[in-house]
Order: structure tokens, then sequence, then C-alpha cells
């Protein structure tokens, strides 16, 4: 599989298609497997590149630590300028989603279009939020202990109740439990990954076209966040998918496909 090295690392990719670049960035415990319901719709109309963050599949999380949101930003920001593909349209999810935000925050001159499905994070104060809470370091805390005791099975089925509900983990594909499998160790990076919590000032500043996306049937967790960021980022739009959950382009990838084609097609 084709890779492009940043800062010394060569981070993977899966493409796709021809035309001007959609980049895509998958949530925790994923890779760039995690967009296989997209490749084909998307690839239609775009060049499609979907990316492995540092140190996921299939690189390997022994290969080193180094898992924070500002380095898979700096990442992602080193990819799009090192692969030469001007503004691109960038979309991702849930862990993917935050750190597509902040790439909008701070390299708002590599964005033509967000695409936010469920972003991940919490708020702060002057969003509502509960000032340093520190609860989704502590949520996912049991299942990165469970992960590095040998506990694999024990420690995804935490993760997928966390954010998908109870027997989460029960009801999923058994080939995305096998991307989960393959990346189960990123959670011990994870823990320290120094996410900042989503801030007014910030929201405000990111002034791209951006389309929040989420699931019916998802996390009430993952709404607040993007009520928050619907209020206060400039230009947003957002989607509801029918019967989605957090694993929502995988729930309805048909209804996803075309929320999100509809709207970069306009952008």
């Amino acid at each position: 599989m084709p890779s492009f090295e940043v800062d010394g690392y060569p981070i993977s990719y899966a493409e796709a298609g021809i035309g001007e670049p959609l980049v895509m960035i998958h949530g925790t415990l994923g890779d760039q497997r995690s967009f296989a319901p997209q490749m084909e719709a998307f690839a239609a109309k775009y060049r499609v590149l979907s990316l492995s963050m540092r140190h996921t599949w299939p690189g390997n999380w022994q290969e080193g630590g180094n898992f924070t949101i500002a380095r898979h930003v700096e990442d992602v920001a080193g990819f799009i300028r090192g692969m030469g593909l001007g503004k691109v349209r960038l979309l991702g999810h849930s862990r993917g989603g935050h750190i597509s935000f902040r790439i909008g925050e701070k390299y708002p001159e590599l964005v033509r279009a967000l695409v936010l499905a469920e972003p991940g994070g919490e708020l702060d104060e002057t969003l509502g939020g509960v000032p340093a809470s520190g609860q989704q370091a502590a949520n996912f805390a049991t299942a990165a202990q469970k992960i590095a005791a040998g506990d694999i099975e024990g420690g995804l089925s935490e993760v997928a109740e966390r954010t998908g509900g109870p027997g989460a983990w029960g009801r999923r594909a058994e080939h995305r439990k096998a991307i989960n499998r393959d990346n189960a160790r990123t959670l011990l990076g994870q823990m320290h990954e120094d996410r900042k919590p989503y801030t007014r000032a910030a929201a405000e500043a990111v002034d791209i076209p951006t389309l929040l996306i989420g699931g019916e049937k998802s996390q009430p967790s993952f709404g607040k966040i993007m009520d928050a960021l619907e209020r206060t980022m400039p230009r947003t739009e957002r989607v509801t998918v029918p019967n989605g959950t957090h694993g929502l382009n995988h729930d309805n990838p048909e209804f996803f496909n075309k929320a999100v084609l509809d709207f970069l097609a306009r952008h």
C-alpha cells in the first residue's frame, strides 16, 4: 500500500478516484480501512485519500509513542503539503473529527470544506462544558488497563459501549472488530494524547464551510458537542443519519455518502 513520509514516519493511506482531493481521518481504534463504505462512492467524484494515523495499522503501536493530537495534526498537514494537494476537502470521524477541526483552526489555508462526523472531545466552560473535567480520558482508562493486561476483547468492548451504548461490541460487524483488534494497543498512547477541549474562540475561528453529521441513535455526548459547534462556528450545516449510531458511516452508508457528497458539491 502507498505511504508518504512525514517527519520521518511513513503515513500509509488508501487511494481511489481522480479529481480534487478529499482526505479522510479515522477515529479511535481505526485506520484507513474505517472508511471502506465510502471509498467507491466518493471516488466517483474525488481523489479520495483515507489515511492511517501514525502508529495505527499497518504500523504497530510498539514502534514507539507520540500518539498526541498535536502530532497527528502536524502529520495530516504535512501529508497535505507534501503530497501537493493544495486546498482539500477534509472529513474526520470521532477522534479524526477532532483532528480535522484542529487543522481547520490552525491551518485554514489547507482546507476548502470540513465534514465533522460526530467529532470527539469535550467542551470547555465557554461552550457550556465543565472546566477541566478530564472525563473523556477517565472513560477510556479502564479499557486501556484491560488492553495493557492482555484482555483485548474486554478493553475493546469497554470502548465500544462508551461510544455506542450497551451491547455495542456484540452488534459490531466482524470486519470492524478486526480493525479495532489490529489497533487495540494504540489506546495506550491515546491516554496521553493531550486533547484540548473545544473553546468558543477556537470554534469562532474556524471560518470554513462545515458539515456536522451525527447519528439518530448516537450517544447524547456527541450531540452536545455538535450543538455547541453548530451555534458557534460561522458556517455550519447539520445532517442526522437515520438509524445511525456513532458508527454512522457503517450503519447507513447510503444516506451518509449522499449527505456528504451533496454538501461537498456545494463547496
